[in-house]
């Protein structure tokens, strides 16, 4: 009966009933649940990646309406100076750019991270592989 610890071994007691001569049912069946596991492993790193991103976007959103209330209280204030309204929309351009490196840098490691465990699996497999080729 599957488990939480073994959810294969159902599966695992209906091969074992078609046994083929030359084919390694364990084997084949323990490969299928590295894949899963690899697969589960990505779309957690995906998960934690979309969460982290969502939270810097808040944060962002956040401090975006802080500036523009502290704008808005300036301006109400009679602060007309035009050299400090200037300086209030560099700071504002220059934080929403780095803002935007942050998101694409967050992504990057994100996609990196996800593809990693994607790749460490293919490399396992493709090392299986030549394995069951060099029993033959």
């Amino acid at each position: 009966m599957a488990n939480a610890t073994n959810p294969f071994g159902d599966i695992q007691k209906i091969m074992d009933q078609f046994k083929v001569p030359g084919v390694d049912m364990p084997a084949i069946i323990e490969a299928r649940r590295k894949d899963i596991e690899a697969l589960v492993a990505a779309n957690k790193a995906a998960f934690e990646s979309m969460k982290a991103l969502g939270a810097k976007q808040t944060e962002m959103f956040k401090e975006a309406m802080q500036g523009i209330q502290e704008s808005a209280k300036a301006v109400g204030k009679g602060v007309g100076d035009p050299g400090k309204q200037a300086e209030l929309v560099r700071n504002a351009c220059a934080k929403a750019i780095a803002d935007m490196q942050d998101l694409a840098e967050m992504m990057r490691k994100s996609q990196a991270d996800t593809m990693a465990h994607i790749t460490r699996r293919a490399d396992e497999h493709v090392a299986e592989i030549k394995k069951l080729m060099a029993l033959k």
